[in-house]
């Protein structure tokens, strides 16, 4: 069973003009729902191929007119990064989508609701029943406050040089062994959840960093590191 109110919270964050039931639901089946329930003739995975490529393809476009000086290596890296499981559930947690998916009992109890990966899925089956609903236009303006909202962090996080390969040259040709990243604490609820991960190069923790996935907070940590050791610039 889902959470109360969880659907009408869902249904908060998603685009006015998007209100077919039963695209929605789609969306929200994963297979396991399915297997248990077979009744039910199609879970999200048709609808996730279709969103995979409208949100390449709207991310690819927003990027190339947000960075008009920008070459292609520089503009594909970011979008493999804003298009990242990891990231793609951070979305899916911001709109509360979570608590509204359909999964099997099993894959419940299991957590499933919170796993990276189902919840990436969903959001990119959303993504493409609110295209095939709403049509493109709709998919960009409900797609790029997201976007922006964490396009500081990504940006900082997926620049031109990769900080964390740096601090791992740095240490070992300092003769160390390559950096260990822990998450040290985490915060805030589970749609907006935050992490501190902590830098440690032989056995020192060297700098710490935050962020809105373990991977962008490690990524962080490897950045203050390299600002420490004064190797870049603050």
């Amino acid at each position: 069973m889902i959470e109360p109110n969880a659907l009408a919270n869902l249904r908060q964050h998603l685009p006015a003009e998007f209100h077919n039931i039963f695209m929605i639901t789609r969306a929200l089946t994963h297979s396991s729902y399915l297997n248990e329930n077979r009744e039910v003739l199609e879970d999200n995975e048709r609808l996730e191929f279709l969103g995979d490529s409208i949100l390449n393809f709207v991310v690819a476009e927003w990027l190339y007119h947000l960075y008009p000086e920008k070459d292609e290596g520089f503009l594909t890296k970011v979008r493999a990064a804003l298009v990242h499981t990891q990231q793609l559930s951070v979305f899916a947690r911001r709109i509360e989508l979570g608590p509204a998916l359909l999964v099997g009992r099993g894959e419940a109890n299991a957590g499933g609701r919170d796993r990276d990966a189902i919840l990436c899925d969903a959001f990119e089956a959303l993504i493409a029943a609110i295209y095939l609903d709403c049509g493109l236009a709709t998919v960009s303006d409900f797609i790029t406050p997201l976007l922006e909202s964490e396009s500081e962090e990504i940006f900082r996080s997926h620049a031109e040089e990769d900080v964390k390969s740096r601090l791992q040259e740095w240490a070992q040709a300092q003769g160390y062994p390559p950096p260990l990243y822990q998450v040290v604490d985490e915060y805030g609820p589970d749609h907006d959840k935050r992490f501190v991960v902590v830098a440690m190069i032989n056995n020192k923790k060297v700098g710490q960093g935050r962020g809105s996935s373990k991977q962008q907070a490690e990524k962080n940590a490897a950045q203050k590191s390299l600002e420490k050791l004064g190797i870049i610039s603050l």
